[in-house]
């Protein structure tokens, strides 16, 4: 047997590790691992031999008890599962992640200024109006007419990887456009969640809830820097929310907007440690000690510099940074193999015009709010506000070339997706269930056909202005 040298090994190893930090540094790379995670979803749930499997393993009871001195025992969370801990507690991570995305655009982005978060934000609201209107349309008085909300939200990874893969075919403004549309759209999904997709109220823990908020509100007036001091409320934020009815990961989103986005030092601070430090490594240089560089005083004066510059970064942006890869490549990989497994018992799941007298048509609602209400949407709400003057077109845009990116806006996906896990709730049993696979088969199709649509339109549309340019 031919044995392989270690270095061939090495060489291997890191050409692996290259080609994959290079993948994950691609914006469509997060799109093109969900989309992966869809199809195996699909094929787990619906594989003779694998289906059973997989729903088994969601169901999971991930539930321990703690036994009393007394002698009783104590189960938490009574009822928590695979899908439940992805859903209810990884999601959190997800929500925080998204809020702390929208606090920098707020603060520092594309949602900096009026000037600027004017028309994404109304264009946003049009977005959402539209397909829900639609929705309701379709569904009023059915059983299916809560599910008003699954069709108002866009993905940002899938509409952001789309554009990047279709390059400088859409103007820059465009995409500046679409990105901020996707950040307010997000804002939007999370009040909608919040406030229509709770369960029955608990005040007295609602109220404890809004007592911690107070102290961790009071914590950053204070100036606390310290992550710890808001790792144990949050905590405790999520389990109040939890039980207070509100979904549990509105506490990621409330504890975003409250981790301190100022840095600890300031910029002042900042220049007398380093020029103090400088100085003292200049000092330290022509000291010639056994061990060579950097000796014992320049490693601590080192690590000193090291620590100073940390503190220059706020908690939000260092957090932010820290868990995105996590989110993005981990969490929502696992979400979609969660959720987007739909048994599918007939083709009539396929159907998005089938109609059931009392049921309604979740599938319709969905599928056409995806693919025609958002797109109208976003355009209808982005003319009056240009003709009204509060907001003004993109740079170099067209109305053709902004209504095709508008219909990228039809890529639900994943908030799409949450929101039908949420909806439906009040249903007999059998029926909610068909309701939400209906439900997560039509996002699945309307943001494909949105997508494809988008594409065309852009491609078709930038070649019509090239030719008439030239």
């Amino acid at each position: 047997m031919k044995l392989i040298p270690v270095y061939a090994w090495t060489k291997t190893s890191v050409h692996i590790e290259h080609s994959a930090e290079k993948f994950s540094k691609q914006p469509w790379a997060q799109g093109v691992i969900l989309l992966v995670c869809v199809v195996i979803a699909m094929l787990l749930a619906n594989l003779p031999w694998t289906a059973k499997a997989y729903h088994e393993i969601l169901e999971t009871s991930l539930a321990f008890t703690v036994t009393t001195p007394a002698g009783n025992g104590i189960t938490f969370p009574a009822d928590m599962t695979v899908e439940k801990f992805i859903n209810d507690i990884l999601m959190v991570i997800f929500f925080f992640t998204v809020g702390l995305e929208i606090k920098r655009e707020v603060a520092f982005g594309e949602l900096s200024s009026p000037k600027k978060a004017v028309m994404p934000i109304i264009a946003a609201f049009g977005g959402v109006l539209v397909p829900a209107l639609i929705y309701t349309l379709v569904n009023h008085g059915t059983a299916a007419s809560s599910g008003w909300g699954i069709p108002t939200a866009t993905d940002i990874a899938f509409a952001v990887g789309i554009l990047s893969i279709l390059g400088d075919k859409v103007p820059v403004s465009l995409k500046v456009f679409l990105t901020a549309l996707a950040i307010a759209d997000d804002l939007i999904a999370i009040l909608v969640v919040a406030i229509f997709y709770g369960g029955t109220i608990n005040l007295k823990l609602l109220l404890a809830a809004l007592l911690v908020i107070i102290v961790i509100v009071i914590m950053n007036k204070l100036h606390e820097k310290r992550p710890i001091a808001y790792i144990i409320p949050s905590i405790i934020l999520w389990v109040l929310f939890y039980y207070a009815g509100i979904h549990a990961t509105m506490a990621g989103v409330v504890m975003a907007f409250m981790i301190p986005s100022k840095p600890r030092y300031t910029r002042e601070y900042y220049y007398h440690k380093r020029d103090f430090y400088r100085h003292k490594l200049e000092e330290y240089d022509s000291i010639e000690e056994p061990g060579g560089f950097p000796n014992g005083p320049q490693r601590h004066i080192l690590r000193k510099l090291s620590q100073t510059s940390r503190n220059l970064i706020s908690m939000s942006y260092t957090q932010e940074h820290a868990l995105s890869p996590w989110v993005n490549y981990v969490i929502m990989p696992l979400f979609a193999l969660a959720n987007a497994g739909v048994a599918i018992p007939d083709a009539s799941y396929f159907n998005v015009l089938h109609f059931e007298p009392g049921a309604g048509s979740v599938s319709m609602g969905i599928f056409l709010g995806l693919l025609l209400g958002k797109p109208i949407g976003i355009t209808l709400a982005s003319f009056l506000a240009i003709k009204t003057k509060v907001g003004a077109m993109p740079g170099k845009a067209t109305w053709p070339m902004l209504f095709a990116v508008a219909c990228l806006g039809g890529i639900g996906f994943t908030m799409s997706i949450f929101v039908d896990t949420l909806s439906f709730g009040d249903q007999a049993p059998d029926l909610m269930m068909r309701l939400r696979d209906m439900g997560k088969v039509a996002v699945l199709m309307g943001s494909l056909c949105a997508g494809v649509l988008g594409s065309v339109l852009i491609t078709l549309i930038n070649k019509l202005q090239t030719k008439k340019n030239v």
